[in-house]
């Protein structure tokens, strides 16, 4: 793929992906894998946490954002680059324009995190707010992309973007041999594209399950009716799984998913909670809908080994969803 595609319906392939991990090796972490005895024997399966919460930036998203920035000529660098995001792919974004030392503006819901705007201001990302829905999101950013020349980075409708964050599975692979499925969550689709991308290719034996909040299922609903079906502004404390799915990362989500399964508020907080206690580790909302949807879910994962991705670990510490306000 050529670094300077925009044609955003470009069908990214696993060259692009060998490509993008050269590329953005400099920049990110080898996350590590964590297993845990205690929730292996409660779920009754063989669980291979990949840890993308302690990525760069604390989520999988600069594995994308570095690729489309790293990939820009230098003359369309210096235009500085773009984007609309709930947070996760701002702060990325933020944080592979910072290295490159290219300005980035960034379109973020008012009701995004705090920690998450802390993130984008402190890699020294400007912020545009709009309100938390779709619509509001495109619309702001057409506003501030149509007064600038900065490259559009889409969150996760990109080629680039795609490719990069299929880099995640690849590792996977490599650390975990004879996975017969993986878990990631689905929102706009970026990380299971990858994953589909990737594991499609290398292995394609294993399944794909994705996991959404029964609150923002528009996937979900998608996947069952063969079409994209969009929410405009669901309400979940997933909120990095709140915005639909799009033409290109459709098309890998209806070719290679094996499954859409959901999970509710409390299941969702539940299977947060464990995973922090278990684990020892700091993981959002957004991820910990993988782990719901597999103790949900018994009968599908039960004696099988299972890769779970675990997306990122920007967490307001002060709104704790198992705290009383």
């Amino acid at each position: 793929m050529n670094s300077s595609t925009t044609d955003k319906m470009y069908i990214p392939t696993y060259d692009d992906v060998l490509e993008a991990h050269e590329r953005i090796k400099p920049y990110i972490h080898k996350t590590p894998v964590l297993t845990s005895r205690f929730l292996n024997e409660l779920t009754g399966a063989e669980l291979f946490f990949k840890c993308e919460n302690l990525q760069k930036a604390g989520a999988f998203k600069v594995r994308g954002a570095c690729n489309a920035v790293f990939g820009l000529s230098e003359e369309k660098a210096k235009m500085g680059v773009a984007t609309h995001s709930s947070g996760n792919h701002a702060l990325c974004l933020s944080y592979a324009a910072g290295r490159r030392g290219i300005p980035v503006t960034v379109v973020m819901p008012h009701t995004a995190p705090q920690a998450k705007k802390d993130a984008v201001i402190g890699y020294g990302g400007k912020i545009v707010e709009c309100e938390p829905s779709t619509t509001s999101r495109e619309a702001v950013f057409a506003e501030v992309i149509a007064k600038s020349a900065a490259d559009f980075v889409h969150p996760y409708n990109d080629p680039r973007v795609i490719a990069g964050q299929a880099t995640c599975s690849k590792e996977l692979a490599s650390q975990v041999q004879d996975l017969d499925a993986v878990v990631a969550p689905i929102g706009g689709g970026g990380m299971i594209s990858g994953t589909c991308l990737t594991l499609s290719t290398i292995a394609p034996k294993i399944k794909i399950y994705a996991a959404e909040p029964l609150n923002a299922d528009d996937a979900a609903r998608s996947f069952k009716a063969g079409h994209i079906i969009a929410d405009d502004a669901p309400d979940t404390i997933a909120d990095g799984l709140k915005v639909p799915l799009k033409d290109l990362t459709w098309h890998f989500v209806k070719n290679h998913v094996t499954d859409i399964l959901t999970a509710t508020e409390q299941e969702i907080i539940d299977a947060m909670k464990l995973i922090w206690i278990h684990m020892k580790i700091v993981v959002e909302a957004s991820c910990a809908v993988t782990l719901a949807i597999i103790l949900k879910n018994p009968d599908v994962f039960k004696g099988k080994r299972v890769g779970v991705i675990i997306t990122g670990g920007n967490v307001d510490l002060d709104k704790l969803p198992w705290l009383k306000h």
